[in-house]
């Protein structure tokens, strides 16, 4: 049987040595200088038609919580008995909503829109708080395709065991994560790319090179300069027979695509689907759940992830609030597969046949071609309230021991986790976490301002990435490192359906601190005393925000 890569073995290390050189080769593909984003001119393109398909969705749901508020004043001149079924009908939603299996930011929101609401946040919950209808009956289509992908993952035990073997502590989240449907795979070639016109420029090479499929699935899709050049290859590799599956999410592609944009994809001979049209449950705000997943598979060898966009600005081809900075992965090996595997879940989800897609015949023979431990993982809100992603990264926190980095734009999180982070700083890790210091919303920055308190106060240091926007979705301990679409907040541990991947190898994680250490030179520390300080309107404004942090 083919002997697996262990990090302990001396002598392995001139092999592996010699496997990255070729495997920088197999992504560089002999470039050093950029040649694909060199000339482009990056530009913003908001369409009319989108606009309006926007503001009309959102007045639609205005005009419902407009008329919800206003049934109190309706009730006044009705009987007193119903006024007071409706409060009993309220005391019920708050007994519900305690003993609900949810998240407790979650809960104490509701409750309190139903207590400063007695009649109307009855109504409100009832018609966009709880669990039922259309978002029951949704949230099990997607829950059957996910699971049907997953009857094409499988584990190799000998890769298992011998990972958990040689590392114990890492081991344990490795665990966690095969029994909840992540495989561990070895020998996987990894590239780091510390800004996203980096990974641009492989993608677009591999487009280049793509023979038999390429799959994309982006949750922002914006026309300009990067949209051109993809297009313009895509088309011709269209030509050329290969097919092509373009996945994105509405509300992420609405403004900055054209009213017939599917159409005119479809036309030229592309598969498109889109994740969720926001006009579809404004009854439920399921409109509120989006893909926020970012993928690019070509040909079942090569795939890319990260927390980059399909639109200029996530190239620094355009300025939007300073330097632009993202992070990304590129995969070769057996990981792909699984990579792979998570897109044609979404694809199948956005679908409606009755028959599944041959997922078979994306799958190609996954060699060695790295040193590095991966496990991709995927997850939604149809999974409510368990939620993999949150508690992979909780036990990132709870069994880091030197140190634990965390880049993140927006810092929302539960109780639990600050504590764990809290924690983590007490036993002596170096816990760090960077933020933007300038924002893309100015509602998050007061979130992710207020969030900084009790750390600081307790021992843990953050950052603010003064260049600019850092939306850049990473974790790094001394044990492994995640890499994906998924931000430090309520709204991607519940409410997106994000990806990432889960890697341990001695080059990555030595890639992502180099990058690390460059982002805490370029970085302004807060301290306690400057959080102390902040403008008084944002100490008034902030407690209010908190409270219904969960509803953004």
């Amino acid at each position: 049987m083919e002997r697996r890569f262990r990090s302990g073995n001396v002598y392995e290390k001139w092999d592996r040595r010699n496997k990255n050189r070729n495997i920088e080769k197999f992504f560089a593909g002999g470039h050093r200088e950029k040649r694909y984003l060199k000339g482009l001119k990056g530009r913003i393109q908001n369409h009319l038609e989108g606009t309006l398909r926007v503001v009309s969705t959102a007045l639609i749901v205005m005009i419902q919580f407009g008329l919800v508020l206003y049934l109190p004043f309706v009730l006044q001149s009705l009987t007193v008995y119903f006024y007071f079924i409706l409060e009993l009908c309220s005391i019920i939603a708050i007994v519900t909503l305690v003993n609900k299996n949810q998240s407790p930011s979650f809960r104490i929101a509701w409750i309190s829109i139903v207590l400063l609401l007695p009649v109307s946040g009855f109504v409100l919950y009832y018609l966009w708080g709880r669990e039922g209808g259309k978002k029951r009956a949704l949230d099990q289509h997607i829950l059957r395709q996910i699971a049907y992908g997953r009857k094409f993952l499988t584990q190799d035990e000998e890769v298992y065991e011998e990972y958990v073997e040689d590392h114990p502590v890492a081991g344990r989240m490795v665990k966690y994560m095969v029994n909840e449907g992540f495989p561990l795979t070895s020998g996987n070639g990894v590239k780091y790319y510390p800004m996203g016109e980096d990974a641009f420029e492989d993608i677009f090479q591999a487009l280049e090179n793509a023979r038999k499929f390429i799959f994309i699935d982006f949750f922002i899709v914006a026309e300009g300069a990067l949209w051109d050049k993809v297009h313009e290859i895509l088309k011709r590799k269209l030509e050329q027979g290969v097919e092509v599956k373009f996945l994105y999410d509405d509300f992420g592609a609405a403004i900055r695509t054209r009213k017939y944009f599917k159409q005119i994809l479809e036309h030229e001979g592309m598969e498109v689907r889109i994740f969720n049209p926001i006009h579809r449950y404004t009854g439920e705000l399921y409109m509120n759940y989006r893909s926020h997943q970012k993928i690019v598979v070509v040909d079942g060898k090569i795939g890319f992830t990260g927390g980059f966009n399909l639109a200029d600005e996530y190239a620094n081809l355009i300025e939007r609030f300073g330097v632009w900075k993202d992070t990304g992965v590129c995969l070769v090996g057996k990981a792909v597969w699984d990579l792979t595997v998570v897109f044609l879940q979404m694809w199948e989800a956005c679908g409606g046949e009755k028959e599944h897609i041959d997922y078979l015949k994306y799958k190609k023979r996954g060699k060695e071609l790295g040193d590095t431990y991966c496990q991709v993982i995927s997850d939604g809100p149809a999974h409510n309230p368990k939620n993999v992603i949150e508690n992979v990264y909780n036990q990132m926190i709870t069994f880091s021991d030197e140190y634990l980095y965390i880049t993140t734009p927006y810092l929302v999180l539960e109780d639990y986790m600050q504590q764990s982070l809290i924690e983590a700083a007490h036993r002596g890790v170096d816990v760090r976490i960077v933020t933007p210091n300038i924002p893309d919303k100015k509602y998050a920055k007061l979130l992710t301002n207020y969030n900084y308190g009790k750390l600081l106060r307790e021992g843990v240091r953050i950052y603010e990435y003064t260049p600019g926007f850092i939306h850049a979705k990473q974790i790094l301990t001394e044990n492994a490192a995640i890499v994906g679409t998924i931000n430090m907040d309520y709204r991607s541990f519940y409410l997106h359906y994000e990806n990432g991947v889960w890697m341990s190898g001695e080059s990555i994680q030595r890639n992502i601190r180099k990058d690390f250490k460059k982002i805490f030179h370029e970085s302004q520390e807060v301290s306690y005393e400057d959080w102390q300080n902040r403008p008084r309107l944002w100490k008034m404004i902030q407690p209010i925000l908190n409270l219904f942090s969960t509803l953004f």
